[in-house]
């Protein structure tokens, strides 16, 4: 490669980034602007002075209990989490490992739900966790969404790019399919696993739409449907506002970084064989 198409590369990459980044710096630099500073026009860059305004506002707040919304959905999220992955990887094993009859038709009624436009089951859904008593508490966050298509689809594709002959070993050797399941695919799937924890932490920790509908009382509300409550009816308190989604996008950022390489390797791997 040339060092001129070197350059060229370089620069469309660094453009994108700075493409991508600049809202993220702008929401940052914004929360750390004081009331005023925020509404000066033409706006400024940087702060000036820089304030804790915005974050004072967020943790004091006792009519919008921030923190706590934060812990909810600290906890929804991871809950989430786990129960995709223990219902997806239970599911994508049978199908992917499993004969028996009705197997494809299964696994396409299973994709097909893909194509189901999600708020078209807000009512139902909403109905059923009224009949159960769950409205307004953390489980209606976390237990409705835990059967994942995707995650199903996901999971087997990646088990169907293992090699056969692992499993056939571990048959000689006495194993059953549990013992195979927990003991054989599962380690060899952790960047797949890993990868469809993360997308599931995210689908939840971004949820509004469903959090709005079932859960009232402020204390029990996500930080997506909580931070929608510092928007005022006149006036807008922007760096109180970009302070709570610095807030939201603590944990999305470090759980990216952290489990990056997993990611590139569950995508890249999942798709090798179907």
């Amino acid at each position: 490669m040339t060092t001129l198409r070197r350059t060229a590369r370089y620069a469309v990459l660094v453009t994108l980034a700075l493409v991508f980044l600049t809202p993220l710096i702008w929401m940052v630099l914004t929360s750390l602007k004081t009331y005023g500073g925020a509404q000066r026009i033409p706006p400024d860059w940087l702060p000036d002075p820089f304030s804790g305004y915005g974050y004072d506002r967020i943790l004091s707040d006792t009519q919008n209990p921030v923190l706590r919304w934060f812990v909810n959905s600290m906890l929804a999220a991871t809950l989430h989490a786990l129960l995709v992955l223990v219902t997806a990887s239970m599911a994508a094993y049978a199908l992917a490992r499993l004969r028996f009859r009705g197997r494809s038709v299964g696994f396409a009624l299973i994709v097909g739900t893909l194509f189901i436009p999600p708020t078209s089951l807000i009512i139902p859904n909403f109905v059923i966790a009224d009949e159960i008593g769950w409205v307004d508490t953390l489980a209606v966050v976390v237990v409705p969404g835990a059967a994942s298509a995707f995650g199903v689809f996901f999971l087997r594709q990646f088990f169907l790019s293992i090699p056969a002959e692992l499993e056939e070993a571990a048959v000689l050797d006495g194993a059953n399919h549990w013992q195979i399941f927990t003991r054989v695919l599962l380690p060899l799937s952790k960047p797949a696993l890993a990868t469809l924890a993360v997308l599931s932490f995210l689908t939840n920790w971004n949820d509004f739409l469903w959090p709005v509908y079932v859960l009232f009382s402020p204390d029990n509300l996500t930080l997506p449907a909580g931070l929608g409550l510092l928007q005022g009816a006149y006036v807008t308190d922007y760096p109180v506002i970009m302070a709570g989604a610095v807030l939201a996008s603590v944990p999305v950022l470090v759980l990216f970084v952290a489990a990056q390489r997993h990611i590139i390797q569950g995508v890249s791997r999942s798709g090798l064989k179907g």
